[in-house]
């Protein structure tokens, strides 16, 4: 089954933007599944998995903004949660449905978890990829370095092998895969070049935010878990070195109380393009 690539328009301080997405299933069907991408990534992400699912769901993938096929914004500093929750309710608006199911890997966790701990949120089943409340700032650093680095390269086959070394905490994947992979992220500029597909303004709240900060944004972020009232799975990659085995532990005993799987020989994060993986999701969503 393919996929439609629509679009809608969202607010932000500065003005409007267009955030687009991609829409797999039937469209009058009342079951959705929102699946949300991290930092860097995009909606193709999730093909494999809507392709699973969309017999039974709407499968609805978005581009974060600034990221894909979407808008960017005219202020980078409103690249944060706070703006992407806000376009993500504008987006469940247009689906006119009662109820959703959320699957968030990384960034697009902490978005589900935004909106979850809202009163009155449409969220069902809430998937967190390798995210949780606490996040090891070593980990965010190592990744806030490559998000900002401006690269351009003449052949593909260098543009892929840079993907592949900055992911391989994804785990072992096949040649097919890392090369949709890559494809997914890089876009050809004016002058023929490989380049990355966001806009590279993501990276400046990165570099604006104080140790104070991280400190605050970490209290908030377990004062949203605990309100949480969905049902919640957290999946962690055994060799995340995002999401500590300590504070995934920790999610089950709290909030939610979400129910925990680890994935071995896989880092920061799992990307649920392998058989394997695509089944916890299918059991988690399907089975109630």
């Amino acid at each position: 089954m393919q996929s439609t690539r629509k679009s809608v328009q969202c607010l932000s301080p500065t003005g409007l933007h267009t955030m687009s997405y991609k829409e797999w299933g039937n469209a009058n069907n009342p079951k959705v599944l929102v699946c949300v991408h991290g930092l860097a990534r995009v909606s193709d992400d999730f093909d494999s998995l809507a392709t699973s699912l969309c017999e039974e769901y709407r499968v609805v993938c978005p581009d974060v903004v600034g990221r894909g096929s979407s808008g960017r914004l005219r202020n980078p500093m409103h690249y944060q949660i706070p703006q992407y929750v806000s376009d993500m309710v504008t987006l469940l608006a247009r689906l006119e449905v009662d109820t959703v199911d959320w699957f968030g890997t990384s960034m697009g966790g902490l978005i589900g978890m935004g909106i979850a701990s809202l009163e009155g949120n449409l969220i069902r089943k809430l998937l967190l990829n390798d995210v949780g409340p606490a996040l090891n700032p070593v980990a965010l650093s190592r990744i806030g370095e490559y998000v900002g680095q401006a690269v351009a390269f003449e052949r593909f086959d260098e543009a892929l092998a840079y993907i592949k070394s900055i992911s391989q905490p994804f785990g072992a994947h096949t040649d097919a895969q890392w090369e949709k992979l890559a494809r997914d992220v890089l876009r050809k500029n004016d002058t023929g070049q490989w380049i990355k597909h966001y806009d590279l303004g993501l990276c400046q709240p990165f570099k604006a935010t104080t140790p104070e900060q991280v400190v605050a944004g970490e209290a908030m972020l377990w004062a949203a878990y605990d309100a949480i009232k969905s049902k919640t799975l957290v999946v962690r990659g055994a060799d995340s070195d995002l999401l500590s085995s300590e504070t995934a532990t920790e999610m089950t005993r709290r909030g939610p109380r979400a129910s925990l799987v680890q994935i071995p020989h896989v880092g920061h994060a799992p990307t649920f393009v392998s058989a394997e993986q695509i089944a916890i999701a299918r059991d988690f969503f399907l089975n109630d």
